[in-house]
């Protein structure tokens, strides 16, 4: 049994892989629209990274909204480990640019080298750290710069107050033909309405996306560039949105709450949406 236990100890505790700056802080920026700052869940304040392959992947997650990005990364051993989110990002920021090492030592420590000089972080143990869903079967792929116009164009009108949860988003209308992102705040409400069309798509699809999550959606649409699409996904608990990026595939998903009417709009009820996830994998 020791020996076995040792084992176990030996492997969580071997990750090691080398970064370039310029590609570690793009991917640690992308994720601190998520990262909680005031938390009473003190693993929340953590970014989970995972070092596999050839990719370094990295988590963070508020349990509503959640972020995963990736790149490519030297891993020398396979390995995952938390390290606190905002320190690393303003570390990085410091590092002259060129390669980074990584090594994950004893009791959730993390060794960081960056020209000769030697850092070290204290992190958490990796099995606290929430687990995400996996995605289901791509239902739609949309052009990431109308779903960026329909969020931009609308988004003004979402309600701020967070107890009126039906209104504390953005209403996204699927149809074969058409796309649509209706918002209101029970004063004013914004209609924006595209033809497009949505190959594989046989029906209407009404989806409720709380203001957080179309904020993060509309960075990555931005960011992915004028030809990109992002893939639509949804299973009876979860909205996914994944986004393929240059060599990377970049994702969102939203954790739905039970249907709920909305006020105003008739029709089907609209689902509603509390988590979001970035999805960085190849």
């Amino acid at each position: 049994m020791t020996a076995t236990a040792g084992t176990v100890r030996e492997e969580s505790q071997a990750m090691e892989f080398s970064v370039t700056k310029s590609a570690l802080l793009n991917e640690l920026t992308t994720t601190q629209g998520v990262v909680e700052r005031k938390t009473t869940i003190p693993i929340l304040s953590n970014l989970l990274v995972e070092a596999k392959g050839s990719r370094l992947t990295i988590t963070a997650t508020d349990l509503e909204l959640s972020i995963r990005t990736s790149c490519d990364a030297k891993v020398k051993k396979d390995g995952a480990g938390t390290i606190p989110a905002k320190k690393l990002l303003e570390l990085v920021r410091l590092l002259p640019e060129g390669e980074i090492k990584f090594k994950l030592l004893d009791n959730h420590w993390v060794e960081i080298i960056s020209d000769r000089k030697k850092y070290k972080m204290v992190g958490m143990a990796r099995e606290n750290f929430p687990a995400l869903p996996a995605m289901p079967h791509t239902l739609v792929k949309i052009p990431a710069a109308v779903l960026e116009s329909l969020i931009g164009k609308t988004k003004f009108a979402i309600s701020m107050e967070e107890s009126r949860y039906t209104l504390n988003g953005g209403l996204l209308i699927l149809k074969p033909d058409t796309l649509a992102m209706v918002a209101t705040d029970g004063h004013r409400l914004a209609l924006a309405e595209t033809d497009q069309k949505l190959a594989g798509l046989n029906g209407e699809v009404r989806v409720l996306i709380p203001k957080k999550a179309t904020d993060e959606v509309e960075k990555l649409s931005a960011a992915a560039g004028p030809d990109a699409h992002m893939e639509f996904a949804k299973d009876e608990s979860h909205l996914f949105f994944v986004m393929n990026k240059f060599p990377e595939r970049v994702g969102a998903l939203c954790d739905c709450a039970p249907d709920a009417q909305l006020a105003h709009l008739s029709g089907p009820r609209g689902q509603s949406a509390a988590l979001v996830t970035l999805k960085c994998d190849v």
